[in-house]
């Protein structure tokens, strides 16, 4: 779609100052770009990059510490620099709005659905109250909303992330703005869950009329819904045009390797593991049970006669949306939380009943790789004090925990220097990098990780991936990698196990369950991939 001679937004020379003592200067330095009406801009770029910085400019949502040097913002013609705070509330919600990446932190979770977005309008319209409640309810409903009148009185937590993601166009759309701003809105999502949400933005988009600018990591989804690609690299503007000029002809080093860097659903070339079984699961099940006063008894399978099987050398994907049961799984089988019925044999010692005095000399065995490396590290210890407390507390001398801590500092690519620092002086990439290096600290025989990739940039990603893939050759680990994203799987999983509400689906090698996906289930989770033929290496 072209840009329009009188484009919706157009941002020209931005330029915004960081304080002083940081790695750079500016947040973002000399930026211009526009969105026409009608159209959707996908801005890219890794952390630190500047697309967010940009979008909340626009918004005038800036921290304070974040000052706006040069340039200008308009927005439909108007100087939104030069607006007061005053007209920046009015223009909100009325002419541009925005949607955020974790609708939970968006959302008031003391008030309902319905209340939240007829406070849109009861700031900015005129209507009564049964005139709001309308034009609410038929929102719920284009978005495609089961019972919009049961979610009008719903609370945030009564839905699911992509019901709240849905909730929040909603409120964003309801005043039709001239702008909407969508900041990572399906990065954390499902696959069929992003599918359908992208494709309510570009249907939504498409009938309003509303230029959008999105702000993603992910090509995958530029492919699918862009009409023009913006690309930013610390701070700056790096390359932009139409998507099939940039996806297909990328003029610039970076943009090359952030394309480069996309998984791609083609199943990678492994050779067959022929090692010893390490991990069996026979009949592993997690049913929770709770009881409020006066209520009747509430009952949840998670999981159900789960059986796996992961050998020395081999690396086995757990894949399925959020409520598959594939985490449940992963924390019964380290023992995190204990399963209510079935084995797990660590080779042929069932693990799965031993009290935890028992359980201590398995412990060591299998190390975890969550999801969140900062949430998992302790911000009050140095990264020495957090890889060498495990093998300190089973008994290994100090000196010869840290001479092993330096060691694996090497290994997974950084320096031993930085021993002495704490997380919070790391990026998101460094941190996971620290957390693959305290699991293997205590020599594990088998590693699960559990989403460790999907918060990651893709470059950053790609090197996380390859260091797995490296560390399980050097050790011989048996790993069980849970993941929602099938493109990472189809990279690094030697076989597949994919789950649906708490049972097994289907499993099998992974190129034959790409090739041939038994179940429906399986179908629609490859079919949902985002930007599929560009994942699949095809556009």
């Amino acid at each position: 779609m072209s840009n329009e001679a009188s484009p919706v937004l157009e941002v020209s020379g931005l330029t915004i100052a960081l304080p002083g003592g940081g790695d750079r200067n500016h947040a973002v330095e000399g930026v211009s770009l526009a969105v026409g009406k009608g159209e959707i801009v996908c801005v890219v770029g890794e952390s630190g990059s500047g697309k967010s910085v940009t979008a909340f400019s626009v918004m005038g949502l800036l921290a304070k510490v974040l000052k706006p040097v040069a340039g200008s913002i308009r927005l439909e013609g108007e100087d939104l620099l030069a607006a007061t705070p005053q007209r920046l509330r009015a223009l909100r919600g009325d002419r541009m709005a925005m949607i955020f990446q974790e609708p939970m932190t968006a959302l008031n979770p003391v008030l309902t659905i319905g209340d939240q977005i007829e406070e849109v309008l009861r700031i900015h319209t005129d209507l009564d109250q049964p005139a709001r409640r309308a034009k609410v309810l038929a929102m719920l409903e284009a978005m495609r909303l089961p019972d919009p009148e049961r979610m009008h009185a719903s609370y945030p937590h009564q839905l699911s992330g992509g019901q709240r993601q849905r909730v929040m166009i909603a409120a964003a759309l309801i005043l039709d703005p001239a702008l909407l701003i969508a900041d990572e809105p399906t990065t954390a999502l499902d696959v069929t869950t992003q599918a359908q949400i992208l494709k309510l933005i570009k249907e939504m988009q498409e009938r309003r009329g509303t230029g959008v600018l999105f702000i993603t990591h992910d090509f995958g989804v530029v492919s699918e819904i862009a009409d023009r690609v913006v690309v930013m690299e610390k701070g700056r503007v790096v390359e932009q045009g139409p998507t099939a000029q940039v996806l297909r002809a990328p003029q610039h080093p970076y943009t090359r390797m952030l394309i480069a860097s996309v998984p791609v659903l083609k199943p990678a070339q492994r050779p067959e593991p022929t090692g010893p079984i390490a991990l069996e699961t026979a009949g592993l099940g997690k049913t929770y049970r709770s009881r409020g006063l006066f209520k009747k008894e509430r009952v949840v399978r998670a999981a159900a006669d789960v059986g796996i099987r992961v050998r020395r050398g081999e690396t086995v994907g757990i894949v399925g949306e959020s409520g598959s049961g594939k985490t449940t799984v992963a924390r019964c089988v380290a023992r995190l939380m204990p399963p209510s019925e079935g084995q797990i044999l660590v080779p042929d010692i069932d693990i799965a009943g031993l009290s935890e005095r028992r359980l201590r000399p398995y412990r060591r065995k299998i190390q975890v790789v969550f999801q969140d490396p900062f949430r998992s590290l302790n911000p009050r210890l140095t990264v020495s004090e957090s890889i060498i407390e495990g093998p300190v507390n089973f008994g290994q001398p100090r000196a010869k925990a840290l001479a092993r801590a330096r060691e694996l500092m090497e290994l997974v690519g950084l320096q031993p220097s930085a021993l002495s620092r704490y997380p919070h002086q790391f990026s998101g990439g460094q941190r996971q990098r620290i957390a693959i290096a305290r699991a293997l600290a205590m020599e594990p025989e088998i590693l699960i990780a559990d989403e460790a990739v999907s918060a990651l940039d893709v470059s950053v990603q790609k090197q996380v991936l390859a260091l797995l893939d490296d560390v399980q050759k050097r050790f011989d680990l048996a790993i069980l990698f849970i993941t929602h994203d099938l493109r990472v799987a189809a990279q690094i999983c030697d076989r597949l196990v994919v789950m649906e509400k708490g049972l097994v689906v289907e499993q099998g090698r992974t190129a034959d369950v790409f090739a041939a996906p038994a179940h429906p289930y399986t179908r629609s989770l490859i079919e949902a991939a985002p930007g599929r033929d560009f994942a699949t290496g095809e556009a």
